[in-house]
């Protein structure tokens, strides 16, 4: 299952860069990663492969290694 990462309102938007909205499929790593006003919600069915980028690939968040080792993180 792909996670997405939602802003925490009402009728929040999926977080995208270029264009893409980003995924992730580890539902922790996203939540231990990212803070703020957030909620990390399954993928919606109509959300088209093609239309995402996995967190991984996004520039602030090459450097990290997946999956994630939280002792690296000390």
């Amino acid at each position: 299952m792909m996670w997405a990462v939602q802003e925490d309102t009402p009728h929040g938007q999926l977080l995208s860069y270029g264009g893409k909205t980003l995924v992730h499929d580890n539902r922790a790593e996203l939540e231990f990663l990212l803070t703020g006003p957030i909620r990390v919600v399954p993928c919606p069915p109509s959300l088209r492969p093609e239309d995402c980028m996995e967190i991984r690939f996004h520039p602030h968040y090459a450097h990290h290694q997946f999956p994630l080792r939280r002792e690296a993180y000390r």
